[in-house]
């Protein structure tokens, strides 16, 4: 009887604990997280009577052992890990719900814990915790570096720190101007002309605004686009906040320099062209006149490699005019040496090197044998007009024959040239000539300028710089399409590097970018008289490349569903500024609870490793602004409250009964 009595004991103890596990559950129904647990009995170890006996030889039977049991005992509770509970939308940036058996890292100060309760808020330190506790929530951090995640050992996320609270500026970089420019508009056609603004922003994230201004020309179908100002965000001119002299000494509108063309070019010595580096600027170059400083020298000299005979028999004068006759002969290797051609043995022929317009380098076949020799064509040189042939070349080795005739007007002995102006000689038989002369350009127009880089052999790489006359747009006439301004489809408005101030002193001006303003986007067509043709900043397939930005100011924050936590400002800026990072175990309902909502791992759950996971690695993920609730079935554990209830009172019939026994014993000695 005693035994029975300890049996219901252990009955009572054991729905009594199941009765706990039960009440916690249904405590907990609303926290937040919360993983319900169940109960397991099992029976305790057996008193054995007689044992077990195998049947005899006589023929008797086994018999079975007589065995009593001692009562129950907990075998185990089990934490429903995997059973997620109901999402509670909150909108809270900060409370999450995971899905998946990961878990949330976290740390009080005592080692890491593990938590489903995604409730967290920001503390006065800028850190993220949970809010329940206080405990921080631990991740990984942005590689300052490279601005992306770096995957190390777990640290408190720190996400509102000074650095995070504002976003550097960017300077503009592209413009558009795009709308309807109406030739009808009185603005465009009046003398201040049609004015429009572009805003932008320098490295440092101060605002400007570029002002322009639209007039026609005489042309059909063309404007001229000028800049007017640059302004500051108050209104001041960019000139007397500088304290320029000008506008042009800070920034240009595609007026000045725009490189057009590169060439790289030799003397041409074919032109007789000589070039001393050591002369004074304006008489390095020289060029050979064809013809000697006086006419009483001009049976001794030698001109060029023409040799003239000694005496006058070649020599007359008569009427005021001078002829005189030249035979010249030359080797393949004279001709090299002073004309620069060469004699090609394949085709029997002299050829010469020929620069393109972009600096591209061919041999073609002489064909203008005076220019070539330097023979001028102004009537004072002639070949011999009893020559039938142009000239002879010997077919086997380059060797070149011809004669010259040279006329010229003598006044007091003195050479004058075919207009009757007497040459300007330096009694070498050479006339200074300009550097555009010496490289065969074109005098520089207005608009256009020449730079020239020269070596000491007097080779020269030429730069050739055209300037737009108030950078010119234009459309097309018959449909209003955009054609070009300034020969294609943007302006730069270009920043100098430094500027030199009224005061005499010397400043940077590198917070300024140059900006390409793209006209492509505007047309000429009828609006009414009324022009919509405008200027913002940004540009590219999207209008949002290069738009510049002021210094951004923090407005939010928001987690992903990786866990990135990122930031976002008043200019437009998100910016990376960590990720919260999971655990998951090989056996979650291994790991222990230790109020508070936290785990911690046990031998049987797994280890940390410190690092933790992406929670996007096997296939879960964090929803923002959703909390995930209890798991606890309130029809379950009122099922098995009953049950449970059931249990108890049967254990205390067994003791109540038992004591009726006892209480029967007793009173057998009465």
């Amino acid at each position: 009887m005693m035994r029975s009595m300890y049996s219901g004991v252990s009955g009572l103890k054991t729905h009594q604990t199941k009765m706990d596990v039960i009440g916690n559950n249904i405590a907990n129904v609303n926290t937040v997280g919360f993983k319900s647990s169940s109960t397991t009995f099992s029976e305790v170890f057996y008193q054995r009577l007689t044992g077990a006996s195998g049947p005899t030889a006589s023929g008797r039977g086994g018999i079975n052992a007589k065995q009593i049991g001692l009562g129950v005992n907990m075998a185990s509770t089990t934490i429903n890990i995997s059973t997620p509970g109901a999402s509670q939308t909150t909108g809270g940036a900060f409370d999450l719900m995971l899905s998946g058996d990961s878990f949330f890292i976290v740390n009080g100060g005592n080692g890491n814990m593990f938590t489903k309760a995604g409730a967290f808020d920001i503390d006065e330190a800028g850190t993220l915790v949970m809010k329940s506790t206080g405990y921080n929530v631990m991740g990984w951090q942005v590689d300052p570096a490279t601005g992306t995640i770096r995957k190390d050992t777990v640290s408190p996320l720190q996400i509102m720190k000074e650095a995070n609270l504002t976003s550097p500026p960017e300077a503009t970089t592209l413009g558009t101007c795009a709308g309807i420019l109406d030739k009808n508009d009185t603005n465009v056609t009046s003398d201040k002309g049609y004015n429009m603004s572009l805003e932008f922003y320098d490295a440092l994230g101060y605002s400007y605004s570029a002002k322009f201004v639209v007039k026609s020309t005489n042309v059909e179908g063309e404007y001229t686009v000028e800049l007017k100002d640059v302004v500051n965000s108050l209104g001041k001119s960019i000139v007397d906040e500088l304290d320029a002299t000008s506008l042009e000494d800070i920034v240009t509108f595609g007026e000045q320099n725009v490189q057009t063309e590169r060439r790289s070019l030799e003397l041409l010595q074919t032109n007789g062209i000589a070039y001393d580096p050591t002369r004074p600027e304006g008489e390095r170059y020289t060029k050979q006149a064809g013809f000697p400083a006086t006419a009483k020298d001009y049976d001794t000299l030698k001109i060029s490699g023409f040799t003239y005979p000694e005496g006058n028999g070649n020599v007359t004068i008569a009427g005021g005019k001078l002829t005189a006759t030249a035979t010249a002969q030359f080797t393949a290797e004279d001709m090299a040496k002073y004309y620069g051609v060469v004699f090609d043995t394949t085709t029997q022929s002299y050829k010469r090197k020929v620069v393109d317009a972009n600096g591209n380098e061919t041999m073609e076949e002489v064909d203008n044998w005076g220019e070539i020799l330097g023979i001028p064509n102004d009537g004072t040189v002639k070949f011999d007009p009893a020559q039938t042939q142009y000239l002879e070349i010997d077919p086997t080795n380059g060797a070149v024959k011809f004669s010259i005739e040279h006329t010229f007007d003598v006044a007091d002995n003195v050479v004058k040239d075919a207009a009757g102006n007497p040459v300007d000689v330096n009694g070498l038989n050479q006339m200074y000539i300009t550097q555009e002369e010496a490289y065969g350009l074109p005098a520089a127009a207005e608009g256009v300028t020449y730079d020239f880089a020269v070596a000491d052999d007097g080779r020269a790489v030429v730069t050739i710089n055209t300037t737009s006359n108030g950078n010119v747009l234009k459309f097309n006439v018959d449909n209003g399409n955009f054609e070009s301004i300034a020969g294609g489809n943007a302006v730069q408005l270009a920043f100098k590097d430094t500027l030199m101030t009224k005061g005499g002193q010397t400043i940077s001006l590198g917070n300024f970018s140059d900006i390409s303003v793209d006209f492509s986007g505007s047309k000429r067509v009828d609006n009414g008289g009324a022009s919509t043709m405008g200027a913002e900043r940004g540009g590219g397939e999207k209008g949002t490349e290069g738009r510049g930005k002021k210094l951004g100011a923090l407005i939010g924050l928001s987690v992903s569903q990786d866990g990135t936590i990122w930031a976002s400002y008043d200019n437009g800026n998100t910016t990376l500024l960590g990720q919260i990072a999971v655990a998951v175990f090989a056996n979650p309902a291994g790991l222990e609870k230790v109020g508070e909502n936290c785990y911690q791992t046990t031998l049987n759950s797994g280890e940390f490793d410190g690092i933790g996971q992406d929670v996007t690695a096997d296939g879960g993920k964090m929803t923002s602004g959703v909390l995930e609730m209890s798991n606890v079935d309130l029809s379950t554990e009122f099922t098995e409250m009953i049950t449970t209830q059931r249990g108890f009172q049967a254990n205390s019939r067994i003791i109540t009964t038992s004591d009726t026994l006892l209480e029967e014993l007793v009173n057998l000695k009465r």
